[in-house]
């Protein structure tokens, strides 16, 4: 019990410190040269084609997840929304590759709000509250949809919201996996989740060396593939976990 109260306290500590850091930042900018991608091969006349392809992973993996679900098994609402927003990271990050720019990246990054904050909710619900998790889930989608709006149509375009949405959640949840016990076999699969993030934001970061290296593929398709993976092995461990209470 200790080890989860000096979580608890760990956890509200980091959410004053991100809110108190987020506001004495000067606004964060979209760069334009965040655009730019090391691989733009036009294959098959499909432009950025690897970058494009390589989202049908999310795709897969959140549709496996609603096949999953429709077979009669027993499935939280957090679940399901979690397949949606996969499937629609998906579609909405291969519509940007296909030309990108700062408009079409606004429906890479909604559907990722979807992903974080529903992930975020999925892990209260499953390491300190069940009610609480569940209870949040709402206010957690709907400050993920401002951070983008509030990007879009904020007077400075500001994304430091988005950066809050995108990165205290994963750290968040790096804490409850620290200091907090859950009862159902799946901290290890979420490890591995977090795990296979890290590794896709550093492929990411070399995008333009990996293509040098290995000519074929891209540091930033790769990251597509890596987080893809990561959220494949989550979703087996529902269906493993659904299976058995079924």
């Amino acid at each position: 019990m200790k080890k989860e109260k000096i979580g608890g306290f760990l956890l509200v500590s980091l959410g004053i410190l991100a809110i108190t850091i987020m506001f004495f930042l000067n606004p964060i900018l979209q760069n334009e040269e965040y655009h730019s991608f090391s691989d733009t091969r036009d294959i098959f006349s499909i432009p950025n084609f690897w970058n494009v392809i390589s989202n049908l992973l999310f795709v897969i993996v959140g549709i496996r997840g609603l096949y999953m679900f429709s077979k009669g098994r027993r499935a939280e609402l957090q679940y399901l929304i979690l397949c949606i927003g996969i499937i629609l990271t998906g579609l909405g990050s291969a519509y940007y590759h296909f030309s990108p720019n700062t408009q079409s990246l606004i429906w890479d990054r909604l559907p990722m709000t979807i992903v974080f904050m529903t992930l975020f909710s999925t892990v209260i619900s499953e390491f300190i509250s069940k009610k609480l998790g569940n209870f949040i889930l709402a206010p957690l989608l709907l400050i993920g949809l401002g951070s983008i709006v509030y990007w879009v149509y904020g007077e400075t375009h500001d994304l430091r919201p988005y950066v809050l949405v995108q990165f205290y959640p994963l750290i968040t949840i790096l804490l409850i996996l620290v200091f907090y016990k859950s009862n159902t076999s799946t901290k290890k699969t979420y490890w591995l989740l977090l795990i296979s993030y890290l590794i896709a934001k550093i492929v990411e970061y070399y995008d333009d060396f990996i293509y040098y290296v290995l000519t074929i593929i891209s540091g930033h398709s790769l990251k597509h593939i890596f987080a893809g993976l990561g959220l494949w092995v989550l979703l087996k461990s529902y269906e493993e976990r659904i299976s058995i209470m079924k």
